[in-house]
C-alpha cells in the first residue's frame, strides 16, 4: 500500500469512527433523564437499559481509541515517518500495513507491547 493509498484509507476511516462515535454518544440519555430511569420500571428493564448504555459508552471510548491512532498514522505520514516502527526505525511489512495502516509498530514490537501490558 503507497502512502496516498494509506491517507485515503485512513481518512475514510477516521469519518467512519467519528460518525460511529457521534451516534454513540447520541444514545446516551441525558444524565437528567438518567437518573430518573429507575423510578417505576422494572428492574429488568432498567437493567438492559444500563448494559445498553455502557455497551453505547464503550463503542464511543473504542471509536475515539482508534480515531487517536489513525491520527499518529496521518501525522506520520505528514512527517514521512509512516510505515516505519516507531520503536526501531524498521519498515513494518506490506502485509501488516494492508490489514492496519495505522499501525504504528513491527510485528516483532507489537507483540513485546502485548506480552508487556498483559
Amino acid at each position: 500500500m503507497d502512502a496516498e493509498q494509506a491517507r485515503r484509507d485512513l481518512t475514510e476511516e477516521r469519518r467512519r469512527l467519528v460518525d460511529m462515535g457521534d451516534f454513540a454518544d447520541q444514545q446516551r440519555p441525558d444524565p437528567a433523564e438518567e437518573q430518573e430511569g429507575a423510578g417505576g420500571q422494572h428492574a429488568a428493564d432498567y437493567g438492559s437499559e444500563v448494559e445498553e448504555q455502557m455497551e453505547n459508552q464503550g463503542l464511543s471510548d473504542e471509536a475515539r481509541r482508534q480515531v487517536g491512532e489513525i491520527d499518529a498514522a496521518l501525522a506520520r505520514l505528514d512527517e514521512g515517518t509512516w510505515g516505519r516502527c516507531v520503536v526501531c526505525g524498521k519498515d513494518i511489512d506490506a502485509e501488516r500495513l494492508e490489514a492496519l495502516p495505522y499501525a504504528a509498530r513491527c510485528r516483532e514490537h507489537q507483540e513485546e507491547l502485548e506480552r508487556s501490558s498483559r
